[in-house]
């Protein structure tokens, strides 16, 4: 019962939280893959808020993230032992009914960043740009899915770009940022052919998060007509994987659950 208890209401009196992933069995056991980031964190802190998730599972690169009610652990997706390690340690726990990947990256100092002109493609920045935004969320799912269940419903989102779209592409650049989401989009699509064969209740999803106030986003917020708190990108992106059908496996979609052009 207590954790149906959530902070107090104006009155005083303690207040009653509303279940967040309806569609989940309750109690749910949750995972979420760069806690440690500002879009990863507003998950992890709305998903430990919600009454019917029984354990919440946050994974960051030096396991020092996430709410003091989640298990944390240490992983980096760009080494494929800790990868392995870390789902180890999460699968004793039991069936997992939720996976969230939000880790990313765009830059990094001048090491990486995002190429106004081909003349600038470099492909050390290009290797560290897809391991961690395409092969690596693949390595976790790869090392979770045997511990989550066959025989009912379970989720998967893994947050995408729409600058990875290629049919949306009209303004050029960033060439190794949109190159390596293409690639994460056409993975989870492949992996979706495959689960719907042996997990017919489960979906998966890429999802765009919108432009969050991130340090990731920071340099590049200028003009942006709607700048999301990661809270709100969060609680946006759960609902709509939330309501999500085996049958939209696959696909990518925005924070306000519009369809995103492949």
């Amino acid at each position: 019962m207590d954790s149906l208890l959530r902070g107090n209401d104006e009155g005083g009196e303690m207040a009653i939280a509303k279940r967040l992933m309806t569609s989940l069995p309750a109690p749910y056991r949750a995972v979420v893959i760069g806690a440690g980031g500002g879009i990863g964190s507003g998950l992890a802190t709305r998903l430990a808020g919600d009454p019917t998730c029984g354990t919440l599972h946050c994974v960051s690169r030096n396991g020092d993230a996430g709410p003091d009610a989640a298990v944390r652990h240490a992983a980096d997706l760009t080494d494929a032992d800790s990868i392995t390690a870390m789902a180890a340690s999460i699968g004793a726990d039991g069936p997992i009914d939720l996976i969230f990947i939000a880790s990313g990256l765009l830059h990094r100092g001048d090491a990486v960043q995002p190429e106004k002109s081909w003349k600038a493609i470099d492909a050390t920045a290009f290797s560290e740009l897809f391991a961690v935004n395409a092969t690596g969320p693949m390595l976790a799912l790869q090392a979770l899915l045997p511990h989550v269940p066959r025989d009912r419903r379970a989720l998967i989102g893994v947050v995408g770009a729409r600058v990875g779209s290629i049919g949306d592409n009209r303004l050029g650049g960033w060439y190794g940022y949109r190159a390596s989401k293409a690639a994460l989009a056409m993975l989870l699509r492949t992996l979706s052919i495959e689960l719907a064969r042996t997990h017919p209740q489960l979906a998966v999803l890429m999802l765009h998060p919108g432009t969050v106030d991130t340090p990731l986003s920071g340099p590049f917020q200028r003009g942006v007509a709607k700048l999301l708190t990661p809270a709100e990108s969060a609680a946006a992106m759960l609902a709509v994987l939330d309501g999500a059908t085996p049958e939209q496996s696959g696909q990518q979609r925005d924070w306000q659950g519009e369809l995103v052009a492949p």
